[in-house]
């Protein structure tokens, strides 16, 4: 079983509520900073508040936002722009939605475009792919997988959190898809330690929730 500090060095401390003030995501990169965890996502428009608010601190997470998001359904040129506008504020790593509509009408090529769009806009960060798995088949969720894979992502993530969650059969599929080597985070309604627990041991490699230090104080004591 892996160690508090092993399991906090997974997980991305997540606060994408709309109505999240200024305020509350400094709140989150202290927390972050404390526990000692991986990442903080935040949306894009705090991305450069999260910057500034970490580089007062000692230690501080990576930086995490999403882009097309929660729908996937923006214009692939908005999502590029978002992308570069997100490096250029700071951030390490983006999430971004899959244009699910093209993806379950079998349009893979205009998937992996919207992809590439966001990886050649990253300029060498790491991009998760949000698959939204619960408004997938299974078939649909392997062909996700793979665009991802091909597309120059470097993980593939469950869920936005707003139209279902991640569950430990989809993990497990994703990460049968993707191999060893490739990230797959797990995100959307985990809220327990054994939630977490059960993702990892699933094949999830990176957690994002927004109850972190929940599930940190009840996994265990510092080393």
């Amino acid at each position: 079983m892996l160690s508090r500090d092993q399991l906090a060095a997974r997980i991305d401390h997540t606060l994408l509520r709309p109505d999240a003030t200024p305020s509350e995501i400094d709140t989150l990169c202290r927390d972050a900073c404390d526990n000692g965890i991986y990442a903080v996502c935040v949306p894009p428009r705090y991305v450069s508040r999260a910057r500034d608010t970490l580089a007062g601190l000692d230690a501080g997470p990576r930086i995490c936002t999403v882009i097309g998001f929660p729908s996937g359904a923006h214009h692939p040129a908005v999502k590029a722009f978002e992308a570069a506008q997100a490096v250029r504020d700071g951030a390490d790593e983006l999430d971004m939605v899959i244009a699910l509509g093209p993806l379950r009408d079998r349009d893979d090529a205009s998937v992996l475009s919207d992809i590439q769009g966001v990886v050649e806009a990253a300029d060498g960060r790491v991009v998760k792919v949000i698959l939204e798995v619960s408004l997938l088949t299974p078939q649909a969720i392997k062909r996700a997988c793979k665009l991802a894979v091909k597309g120059g992502a470097r993980f593939v993530k469950t869920s936005t959190g707003f139209s279902g969650g991640a569950t430990v059969e989809d993990v497990a599929l994703m990460r049968e898809i993707v191999g060893p080597e490739f990230g797959v985070k797990a995100s959307g309604g985990i809220r327990t330690a054994a939630e977490a627990a059960a993702m990892i041991e699933a094949g999830a490699n990176r957690i994002g929730a927004s109850r972190s230090i929940a599930i940190l104080h009840a996994w265990g004591p510092h080393s």
